[in-house]
């Protein structure tokens, strides 16, 4: 069973018929200030669609009207999430820096691991052992260039006219 309002909306509307709508007249204390009533709320509507109805926007405004939504928007998204930080803030720098430097030392132990150790030879520990007699050559220089890649050493003197024997060959 429908309640007074819903009778009463369904009557402004004109939705009532029959034997509902006589009974519902018939219940109606004052029927012609109901009367009068049901015309100004027909006379509201009408206002209300005539003011009230969506104007057709042309396609500037339409763009202009979707632009503030968006700013709207991003301006209420911003405001509820505080204000918007760049990435590379110095804590995020921090981080990233003494990440990549533990990532460059853990590939570096890996690489080395692999690497055997290259032994000196025989013959740049005797020139290393070997001293320079003062009496052969007084103003005699000995200098040792190496080159790891080819394994070379390359034994420069200057100031003396021969080697001593134990810098001989083998």
């Amino acid at each position: 069973m429908k309640t007074f309002e819903e009778k009463w909306t369904a009557w402004l509307d004109d939705k009532l018929a029959g034997a509902e709508l006589a009974a519902f007249e018939s219940s109606l204390p004052d029927r012609a200030a109901a009367e009068a009533e049901k015309a100004s709320v027909r006379q509201l509507r009408l206002l209300l669609k005539r003011e009230l109805s969506p104007s057709m926007m042309t396609n500037e405004e339409f763009f202009s009207h979707q632009l503030r939504e968006r700013i709207a928007l991003g301006q209420a998204s911003t405001s509820a999430h505080g204000a918007h930080s760049p990435w590379w803030t110095v804590p995020r720098l921090l981080w990233s820096g003494a990440v990549s430097v533990a990532v460059f030392a853990l590939c570096a132990v890996w690489v080395m691991q692999d690497a055997e150790p290259l032994e000196q030879s025989q013959s740049l520990t005797q020139v290393l052992n070997a001293r320079l007699d003062p009496t052969v050559g007084p103003d005699a220089t000995v200098t040792m260039f190496e080159t790891k890649e080819n394994r070379v050493t390359v034994l420069w003197t200057e100031g003396l006219k021969s080697l001593p024997s134990d810098y001989a060959a083998k």
